[in-house]
């Protein structure tokens, strides 16, 4: 079987791959309770190491449910297997830190072995045995990484963890090379269409979860014309960040890795956007909280890097895929980065429903500029003019 038997193939997003999902959206929810209780720089640090844990585990199962075809049984039972490790090691993450370090360490080893393993034992590819031979080594580094500091005292625990992580993260973001050893995905096809799904749909999930976050925070603040009018606009921005990328953006997506040469490289660099985006979304999700619970209350630097954190967050991880991709519809984005950044300034001095409202300007306009952008780059892709960068 060749690296590019797969070519023509397209399978469709099946229901399993989606109910696995919810475990992970489950986890986002766990990430902004963690921090919203931690609100320290340690508590930032700590919610991102454990965001790498549990996006890193995600990435590695997707993509062997896409190699491995998810419609096989085997592979639909590494799928399950997974999926009910991650809901107990996510379920941990309020007390990974804490006084279950074990509960947390000991499902992310056994899927960071599960995935790598049965991967390399179960293609029949030789590109794909060679490169998941590399992801064990990788794991053989952050393992034990791991395993350390879930033995530490909390104290040292985020040092530990936090190389664990780093190691997880390179390995991600590199493709886990060895020396003279890289992943040739310029000559291996695979179905790119499906991990683009994939990645879509995650993304409209994690978006909800972050609607029923900030539904809570509603639910929990009283009813009155400033608390209503802070969570109206966290709303709105929340629509905002939405339709960066469904209105018009994902047409992008899907027509860049059509034309281009490596369509695996983009979709590789759509996955390791995606640390960037959730990132933004919990981060997003806590400033919220504070500014529906705290509307007409002083302003703080806390609000204002939180609430235009987030955004600015997730707006450069999709402008950096653009960029390495298209060249296009970047720019837009970094400029509204900008503004973002001035905004969460002058939440210093402004009360949080005001920081709010200027967010939503800013967003507001955003939207209206990309959804001219994003049609002329869609044209302009169809005409033959896009992959300025091979991918």
């Amino acid at each position: 079987m060749s690296a590019r038997s797969d070519a023509g193939l397209r399978r469709a997003v099946s229901p399993l791959e989606l109910f696995f999902d919810l475990t992970f959206v489950f986890a986002l929810r766990q990430l902004a309770e963690h921090l919203h209780a931690e609100l320290s720089w340690r508590g930032a640090a700590e919610t991102a190491v454990m965001l790498v844990a549990v996006l890193s585990t995600w990435v590695l199962t997707s993509f062997d449910a896409t190699f491995l075809d998810i419609t096989r049984p085997r592979t639909q039972g590494l799928v399950l297997a997974v999926m009910g490790l991650g809901l107990f090691m996510n379920a941990q993450i309020p007390h990974a830190f804490a006084a279950r370090p074990w509960a947390f360490t000991v499902p992310l080893v056994a899927i960071l072995l599960l995935t790598g393993a049965t991967a390399a034992l179960t293609t029949s590819v030789a590109v794909l045995r060679s490169h998941y031979h590399r992801v064990l080594v990788w794991a053989a580094v952050s393992i034990p990484l791991w395993l350390v500091g879930a033995a530490a005292d909390p104290g040292s625990r985020l040092v530990w963890w936090a190389g664990a992580a780093a190691v997880d993260l390179a390995g991600t973001w590199l493709r886990h090379p060895l020396p003279g050893r890289v992943f040739p995905s310029r000559h291996f096809v695979f179905d790119a269409e499906h991990m683009v799904e994939r990645i879509r749909l995650f993304l409209i999930l994690q978006l909800g979860e972050t609607v029923l976050t900030i539904g809570s925070a509603i639910s929990d603040a009283p009813v009155d014309v400033p608390t209503t009018a802070a969570a109206f606009g966290v709303f709105v921005a929340l629509v905002c960040l939405w339709a960066t990328y469904f209105l018009g953006g994902e047409k992008i997506v899907t027509r860049q890795i059509a034309i281009t040469a490596d369509p695996m490289r983009s979709v590789h660099r759509a996955v390791n956007g995606l640390y960037g985006t959730l990132t933004g979304l919990v981060i997003g999700a806590v400033g919220s909280e504070l500014v529906i619970g705290h509307a007409t209350g002083p302003g703080s630097a806390q609000v204002g890097l939180l609430l235009c954190g987030g955004p600015i967050l997730y707006l450069a991880a999709q402008a950096w895929w653009y960029y390495v991709t298209t060249g296009r519809a970047w720019v837009a984005r970094l400029l509204a980065c900008g503004a973002c950044a001035a905004a969460g300034v002058a939440a210093r001095w402004l009360p949080p429903l005001v920081s709010v409202l200027i967010l939503d300007v800013v967003l507001v306009v955003l939207v209206v500029v990309l959804t001219r952008v994003h049609r002329q780059v869609v044209e302009a892709l169809d005409a033959g003019g896009g992959d300025r960068r091979g991918g």
